[in-house]
């Protein structure tokens, strides 16, 4: 397998460690130690930090002051973030900012991308529906009235809702289409409710009642959600995949040096064994991320062989085969098989965790007990492997490997 990774990806990859270097987990707010939400907003400072190093803008075309880079290079600096548990809605804006550039019109891109970039505008996605157990796009309707549209419906569990500019909220036709559009977070007809992530954060229930959009602010294209839900998705598994690299990190150091019976606890068949599990699991994770994230990006690029981000299509999946982006099944398919992965790994890894290390794990002194809350709060984002497992299932049943 090849893994190798472009000077840009790598690139990308030195600057977020020099932007999240200055981050200590131990400084990030606690839900254990906070009645209510642990913050008001999200690390404005941080994100200032993030533009200056463009990395709000890697996904950009440079007519917008971006590197035109892809989903390999967003996931690459997700990974990074989340072994620090940066709080910003990195991948919310960037993948917002995305479909945008790719989707929506000119006068729209000229108003937000330049100044998303910079870090000046901030955009999220409403994901989850009304319950986070539906397709999002059904919990709201959208009517065309003139040259308006009108949204009804609500969506629960916005991320970052409260402190964004703009929320993106995919919405069902009558005529089953789906559209995505733009909402200002202080608008004529939305609510916005508080709600509260297992991992502290604030999160935002968006009611939508009579809202109307002018038109230009609506992305009516086929493929549009699609392909900025898969970008949220994947965006997802690689913080799960850098969470639980950091844990696995810390578990290690843990064991290393507590000593029992005049020994290390590392040095105990059982405690490597069940270390060992834990590192098949995220390799399994980087693996199945990878090829995801290289199937979204060939399909954007319309390449074959080798991806936008130059990781070889051989070098990903030996059965990545076939036309356009490679292999049998749709891109759906990669992503349903990198969420059963994550959506289960990074719980495991987590409960091997604390199992390694004892009481000391549940202690708030320890920061183990904010990467527990946090990688709680994205098993759930994921959803359960059942679900997904299922959906994989289906997609075979209509995709026979030959």
């Amino acid at each position: 397998m090849d893994f190798t990774f472009t000077e840009e990806q790598q690139a990308a990859v030195e600057a977020s460690g020099a932007v999240f270097g200055g981050v200590a987990p131990d400084g990030v707010p606690s839900p254990a130690l906070t009645a209510g939400a642990v913050a008001d907003d999200f690390d404005r400072a941080l994100w200032a930090r993030l533009a200056n190093a463009d990395l709000l803008s890697l996904l950009l075309d440079p007519a917008y002051g971006g590197a035109g880079l892809d989903a390999i290079a967003l996931c690459l600096v997700l990974r990074e973030s989340a072994k620090v548990l940066a709080r910003v809605p990195l991948l919310e804006s960037t993948a917002a900012a995305l479909t945008v550039q790719e989707y929506g019109g000119e006068e729209t891109k000229a108003e937000l991308l330049t100044r998303a970039g910079r870090g000046e505008v901030v955009l999220t996605v409403a994901a989850n529906g009304r319950t986070g157990h539906e397709p999002a796009e059904r919990a709201v309707s959208a009517r065309q009235d003139g040259d308006v549209w009108v949204l009804d419906g609500v969506q629960t569990a916005v991320a970052w809702a409260h402190g964004a500019d703009h929320i993106l909220v995919p919405a069902h036709t009558d005529d089953g289409r789906t559209v995505l559009a733009l909402v200002p977070r202080e608008h004529e007809g939305t609510v916005l409710g508080e709600q509260i992530s297992t991992s502290g954060e604030r999160l935002g229930e968006l009611r939508l009642e009579s809202a109307r959009l002018a038109a230009r602010r609506v992305i009516d294209a086929e493929g549009a959600w699609e392909r900025l839900r898969e970008l949220l998705t994947t965006g997802t598994c690689a913080l799960a995949l850098g969470l639980g690299e950091r844990v696995l990190e810390m578990t290690s150091a843990y064991t290393g040096k507590r000593e029992q019976f005049g020994f290390p606890v590392a040095t105990f068949q059982a405690v490597a064994v069940q270390a060992a599990d834990r590192y098949i699991d995220l390799r399994a994770m980087e693996a199945t991320l990878w090829q995801a994230a290289w199937r979204i990006s060939t399909r954007a690029s319309g390449t074959g062989g080798v991806g936008a981000g130059g990781v070889s299509a051989g070098g990903v999946s030996a059965g990545a085969v076939g036309a356009g982006a490679g292999g049998a099944l749709p891109v759906a398919g990669d992503v349903a098989v990198a969420k059963i992965w994550a959506s289960e790994g990074v719980r495991r890894v987590v409960q091997t965790a604390h199992h390694l290390h004892g009481g000391f794990g549940a202690d708030t002194d320890s920061p183990l007990h904010r990467y527990h809350a946090w990688a709680k709060h994205l098993e759930l984002s994921l959803g359960p492997a059942a679900a997904h497992e299922e959906a994989l299932g289906d997609l075979l049943a209509a995709h026979p490997l030959g």
